[in-house]
C-alpha cells in the first residue's frame, strides 16, 4: 500500500499562493508587452497564463514541504530522530537526518563520533543538533 503524505494546512496553499503571485504578475506584464508589439491573439495570452498557472500546480508537491515548516514545528519533529554521522563528531560536525544534512554537536564527554556511527537527536539550538550516540541512551536504561 503506497504512503499518502498529509494534506497541507491552508495556510501553506496561502503562503504557496502569496510566493506565486509576483512572477505570475511579471509572466503578464511580459505578455502584455509583447501584445503591445506583436499580433499575439487574446486566446493564445489567456492560454500561456494558464500554463503558468498549471506549472505552479504541478510543481507544488514538490516544494510544499519549504512552505510548511517553521522552526517551531522542525525543532519539535527532529528530536528523538536517529542520524548517521557523515563528518567525524569532535566534538561537532555534520550528522544526516531524514535525508538532511545537518550541523551536530556532541552531548557529553567521550571519543569522537566516527563517519556511519548512529546518534539520536537530543535538541536544537538554530540550526545545530544536539545529539548522543545511539548506544548511550541503551547503556542509560541498563
Amino acid at each position: 500500500m503506497k504512503h499518502k503524505p498529509p494534506k497541507a494546512a491552508p495556510t501553506v496553499y496561502l503562503r504557496y499562493i502569496l510566493m506565486n503571485v509576483p512572477g505570475m504578475v511579471g509572466f503578464m506584464l511580459v505578455l502584455i508587452i509583447i501584445r503591445h508589439f506583436v499580433s499575439l491573439p487574446l486566446w493564445l495570452f489567456w492560454g500561456l497564463v494558464a500554463c503558468w498557472v498549471i506549472k505552479d500546480a504541478v510543481l507544488f508537491p514538490f516544494v510544499r514541504r519549504a512552505y510548511e515548516s517553521d522552526e517551531a514545528s522542525v525543532t519539535g519533529s527532529m528530536v528523538g530522530k536517529r542520524g548517521t554521522v557523515k563528518t567525524r563528531l569532535d566534538p561537532s560536525g555534520y550528522i544526516q537526518v531524514r535525508g538532511e544534512l545537518w550541523r551536530a554537536k556532541r552531548v557529553g564527554d567521550g571519543p569522537p563520533l566516527e563517519v556511519g556511527r548512529h546518534v539520536l537527536v537530543q535538541h536544537m539550538e538554530g540550526l545545530t543538533l544536539y545529539v548522543i550516540p545511539e548506544d548511550a541512551e541503551e547503556k542509560e536504561f541498563s
